[in-house]
């Protein structure tokens, strides 16, 4: 099969379309053969770049979810059928259901790839009105953002909600279930188009973080109280403390990303005289969340933001329109 592989950290210019023998189910596992997998800044470009926290094993190949058409099924593998379109998510550590994740395209090889292997367990089906580009993004981010939110955030009705990085995926995820949850929403984003592009996924009001005062802007929306959640998955050493410093009294901020540098100042005396609670999370999303959330996309209640779709062998290129954040949404590629 042909795959973008990486044999050394380093620029995109690392990542090369390869001939590699193509994987085989094992037991409990499907072979997908590969319609979608998205690029991601930090699952995808920090790998690549070496800057990723966990250990990956050289050669590599990227891509933490594949969506596309079961093409194999393993012995044991009953949740699953030849013929059927799903997208995977992670995969848990076998015999660890609770541990932390094992994630394609980290722990194991991904889906910049003709064909992937996944524990059946960990295929989602797709509706059957659902493209696999945008599966792909909502399985990756929308149960993550509904997680965040519900489980951990503990957002209610009424609740104002700052979400930063608005037009992401992520981000533009945390803006519907924010709003799927009742709750009052601020996007934030860094240029004008991209907090259009928030506005218009349902967002009551707007902030360009690089014009505006963030903190201020925020302020000013609310009246003078400030948000009960802030929603971050950048953890920008400038932008971090604007956010915090926007929350209300038993404010919570939720964040799980740190593409924007990850050490960030931190105002304690803020945090115990507000009695603010700081999160961090890559949520907790079941299978349940996972089909809630696709169903949703495919009866129009969510949308993705989709920048381009490109080839497979444009992964380089793909990696850099990502890294210098040109766009607007997700770059998606297309074996």
């Amino acid at each position: 099969m042909k795959a973008v592989v990486m044999r050394e950290p380093g620029p995109p210019e690392v990542l090369h379309l390869e001939d590699v023998p193509a994987p085989a189910p094992g037991p409990g596992e499907v072979l997908i053969r590969v319609q979608a997998v998205s690029v991601n800044r930090t699952l995808d470009l920090a790998v690549r770049a070496g800057t990723y926290p966990a250990a990956v094993a050289l050669p590599h190949v990227l891509g933490v979810d594949p969506s596309g058409i079961v093409a194999a099924v393993g012995p044991g593998a009953t949740e699953r059928q030849v013929g059927e379109r799903v997208v995977a998510r992670e995969v848990r550590r076998a015999g660890a259901p609770s541990g932390p994740p094992m994630m394609l395209g980290v722990h194991r090889w991904g889906g910049y790839a003709e064909y992937v292997t996944v524990p059946a367990e960990m295929a989602h089906a797709i509706p059957a009105a659902l493209d696999f580009a945008t599966a792909t993004v909502v399985a990756r981010h929308a149960p993550t953002a509904l997680s965040m939110l519900r489980d951990y955030a503990r957002l209610e009705p009424g609740e104002w909600v700052l979400v930063m990085g608005a037009s992401g995926g992520l981000g533009s995820a945390g803006i519907q279930v924010a709003r799927d949850l009742g709750a009052r929403v601020i996007a934030a984003a860094g240029a004008d188009a991209r907090v259009k592009a928030a506005l218009d996924l349902g967002a009551d009001a707007g902030v360009d973080y690089r014009a505006q005062d963030l903190t201020d802007a925020v302020l000013q929306i609310t009246d003078g109280r400030g948000v009960d959640v802030v929603f971050e998955n950048i953890a920008d050493p400038d932008l971090f403390p604007r956010a915090f410093a926007a929350l209300a009294r038993d404010g919570r901020l939720v964040t799980a990303g740190a593409h924007g540098g990850g050490t960030v100042p931190l105002d304690v005396q803020k945090l115990y005289l507000r009695g603010i609670t700081v999160i961090g999370s890559v949520g907790r999303a079941n299978a349940a969340d996972v089909a809630a959330c696709l169903r949703a996309a495919a009866e129009g209640r969510h949308r993705v933001l989709i920048d381009r779709v490109m080839p497979l062998d444009d992964a380089a290129r793909a990696h850099r329109i990502v890294g210098e954040r040109s766009g607007t949404g997700k770059v998606i590629l297309q074996p």
